[in-house]
């Protein structure tokens, strides 16, 4: 198989992947081996390419938003045949027994394993994945559109739900990337009145064309209080940004997996119950919600597609701010 691997971080305009000829993988018990169509390219895989995001193996082949058809099931396994079409993202496997897995919190689990940090993930042609955590793609998305659904969809559709945001509220998106180009989606069919802050005027404007009611840079305060917001970009001061633009009671979910930090600001900002909270993984309820959710909309996808030779060259312009939507890897073949 074809892949690429990271033998240790660095900044990605040194290049830092490789490219490498590897034996196909076999896939063990309660596993799959999926042949890989499309990976999608996500700000975390760029955190560990440069190592803001400590690696947990090295080396490594990152992307854990991997859509592809099974090329081999593993002893004891079932549910699956050679051919299906499977997804798999960051959340790889779980113990499945501590009381974190049993209550339906498996994203919290102290021995989860994550896809593309953990174990080897999609930049690649074949990809081993646990079965039962491999995702069921419903029909109508392409291999392409499929994949930004599996990190970006599923990480901001639960976003969504720990902002506890109901239908007809005001919502806050702070940043208007990826993740958010599909949330804002779930938003306006739940029928919120959304205020987008982001720094790009044309972020501004594709915001306001996809049904956003406000679009204004981050200093500038919405002209309304906010019952729920979400922030995406791993920035701390956007974080308070948000605290300040909410009403009472009124919870900031962060959807961020590494972030600089959050500067001080006054209790005031934090008083009248308003809540801080983190968005950590996703679970497979989610997962297998948020993608059905997304074929009955539908979500429309926007992507930017690379040779898989050239993963750097996707990631040195994800953080140049150089992709219109999604970025995504497409495996030769």
């Amino acid at each position: 198989m074809q892949a690429m691997v990271l033998p240790r971080p660095g900044p990605i305009e040194n290049t830092p992947l490789r490219a490498e000829d590897r034996p196909d993988p076999t896939p063990g018990p309660g596993e799959l081996l999926l042949a890989v169509a499309a990976c999608g390219v996500c700000r975390t895989d760029l955190q560990l390419v440069e190592g803001d995001l400590e690696a947990r193996r090295l080396p490594l082949v990152p992307g854990h938003q991997i859509v592809g058809r099974v090329a081999a099931v593993g002893p004891e396994t079932g549910g699956w045949a050679p051919g299906d079409r499977a997804g798999a993202g960051w959340l790889g496997s779980s113990c499945g027994t501590c009381a974190l897995c049993g209550n339906g919190r498996e994203n919290l689990c102290e021995e989860a394993r994550f896809t593309g940090w953990d174990n080897d993930g999609g930049y690649a042609t074949r990809a081993v994945v646990r079965a039962d955590f491999a995702v069921r793609l419903p029909d109508g998305f392409s291999d392409l559109a499929a994949a930004p659904l599996l990190c970006g969809g599923v990480i901001g559709y639960r976003s969504l739900r720990v902002s506890g945001i109901r239908p007809g509220e005001r919502l806050g998106l702070y940043g208007f990337g990826a993740s958010a180009l599909l949330a804002i989606q779930v938003a306006v069919h739940w029928g919120c009145e959304v205020f987008v802050a982001t720094r790009s005027e044309a972020e501004q404007r594709r915001a306001r064309e996809m049904g956003a009611v406000w679009a204004g840079p981050y200093e500038e305060p919405p002209p309304a209080p906010l019952d729920a917001a979400v922030t995406f970009a791993p920035v701390g001061e956007v974080v308070v940004a948000a605290l300040r633009a909410l009403g009472r009671g009124g919870v900031v979910a962060v959807n961020a997996i590494h972030l600089d930090c959050i500067p001080e600001f006054p209790y005031d900002l934090l008083w009248w119950e308003r809540q801080i909270r983190s968005v950590a993984n996703y679970t497979r309820a989610d997962a297998q919600e948020f993608v059905d959710l997304a074929a009955c909309l539908p979500i429309r996808t926007v992507v930017d597609a690379f040779p898989l030779a050239d993963a750097n060259t996707a990631l040195a312009r994800l953080k140049r701010g150089e992709v219109a939507g999604a970025a995504v890897l497409v495996a030769p073949g």
